[in-house]
């Protein structure tokens, strides 16, 4: 399972997204162009030390990463342009979950390259959830259900 950022802009949010992976185990794709500077600071204070611990790729394009999925690889996208949970979707260990722009999601070809498109169920009138944890929230639902969850840690003493 791995975690996807296409043209991510807000170097925070792609921080915390590094960190999550960092903690569980899971790769993170960066699709290029970004809105920020791989080195900027706020990337790296939000990421803090668990930068080091991610597996993190970098795709120079959307053409180059699309290229680089090979089956058994399903592009997962989350978006809120979807009609399907993400809780009645059964993921797969090899599922890509594909995270659009904070300011403009993803165009018209990427939603067309995916195998699935799925939602977050909000209250009326509610737009949308900060990318990262809309990532947190469907990734834990992901790992669960393929039993990808890291193991836990001996407890500390």
């Amino acid at each position: 399972m791995r975690l996807a950022l296409y043209e991510p802009d807000i170097p925070q949010n792609a921080g915390a997204l590094m960190r999550l992976g960092a903690c569980l185990g899971v790769g993170i794709d960066l699709i290029e162009p970004c809105g920020f500077l791989l080195t900027d600071r706020a990337l790296k204070r939000a990421g803090m030390d668990y930068l080091k611990s991610a597996d993190i790729g970098r795709h120079r394009s959307w053409a180059r990463f699309h290229q680089a999925l090979a089956p058994p690889a399903r592009l997962v996208l989350l978006t809120t342009k979807a009609q399907t949970p993400y809780t009645d979707f059964a993921f797969a260990a090899h599922d890509v979950l594909l995270l659009g722009r904070e300011s403009a999601g993803v165009p018209d070809a990427v939603h067309a390259a995916a195998h699935a498109r799925l939602t977050i169920p909000l209250r009326p009138g509610l737009r949308s959830l900060n990318v990262a944890q809309a990532a947190a929230m469907v990734l834990g639902e992901a790992l669960r259900q393929t039993g990808l969850f890291p193991p836990p840690a001996p407890p500390r003493t």
